[in-house]
């Protein structure tokens, strides 16, 4: 059964993962980028995975989008195993996503990057679309119209809508690439570093956009992220990789204090010191938010 954006899922869909990554492997010939990780993602909440450099989070979520095949394991979305499926397919079915590096075409509009993202969902083939007659056209009224009325409104980039990309700043085309994906409809929406790169008061508006796109679309979201101060106040779940490997599982507090979590990114050193950041990071990040409110 379908639902739309923002729809309330029946009782028992509620309940159950909408995303199951079950013992999934991957290898590059002899290096291991992921080793047997397993975890699942609620509806409706906000799951950040976290780690060191280098500890395979950019590795699992090309795995979960379809642009790595894992070595073994399986993922499940809605309950379907699709570790098989291609990824324009996923797409289609509501695995929406956006890249640590900023991957839009710079030589087009903010308008035509974000319509880019409803492709998956067009019906129209192509002779329809060169004709660009009869339902081709309704297509792209119908869609131009949703762009510009819900999603170019909601993350507040009217202003740029005819501006090409290239001629933006940093912050603005981060928010271009999010707004592309939630073009895609998604029911899952995978954000790689959403905040890397950005300023404060970018990092704000950003952390704003994710909590209101869960919060008013219904979205579930799924972020790789190193702001620490970020992921512990917007997180419902946390889950921690290094070398591939899952090391801890669970509510923000609970990972903020797990001894193999400060190993992984202290080694030896001052243990005390992590958690004193960790904690910092976030209550100067709810300080902020109180201050903006």
């Amino acid at each position: 059964m379908e639902t739309t954006i923002g729809e309330a899922l029946p009782l028992a869909e509620a309940e159950r993962p909408v995303l199951e990554i079950d013992a999934v492997s991957l290898a590059f010939g002899g290096v291991k980028a992921l080793s047997g990780v397993s975890f699942s993602v609620r509806p409706g909440t906000i799951t950040s995975v976290i780690g060191p450099n280098g500890a395979g989070k950019t590795s699992l979520f090309n795995t979960i989008s379809g642009f790595y095949r894992p070595t073994s394991g399986a993922i499940r979305f809605q309950g379907q195993d699709i570790t098989r499926v291609p990824a324009p397919r996923r797409a289609g079915l509501g695995l929406a996503r956006s890249f640590q590096n900023i991957a839009l075409f710079r030589g087009m509009t903010v308008l035509d990057n974000i319509k880019l993202g409803r492709h998956a969902h067009l019906k129209t083939n192509v002779f329809d679309a060169l004709a660009w007659f009869g339902r081709a056209r309704r297509e792209e009224m119908t869609l131009r119209a949703d762009v510009e009325s819900r999603i170019i409104d909601f993350l507040e980039i009217d202003h740029i809508r005819h501006a090409p990309v290239a001629a933006l700043p940093y912050g603005l085309q981060k928010r271009v690439e999010m707004a592309r994906a939630l073009a895609m409809q998604p029911r899952v929406l995978m954000l790689d570093e959403p905040v890397a790169g950005m300023n404060r008061e970018e990092t704000e508006d950003m952390a704003r956009f994710i909590l209101d796109v869960r919060a008013e679309w219904g979205v579930t979201v799924l972020m790789v992220e190193h702001d620490m101060g970020m992921v512990m106040d917007l997180s419902d779940h946390v889950v921690v990789l290094n070398f591939g490997q899952v090391i801890a599982d669970g509510r923000p507090e609970q990972v903020q204090n797990d001894p193999e979590v400060i190993r992984a990114y202290l080694g030896s050193g001052d243990h005390e010191a992590l958690r004193r950041k960790l904690r910092g990071a976030a209550g100067a990040g709810r300080a902020a938010e109180a201050a903006s409110a």
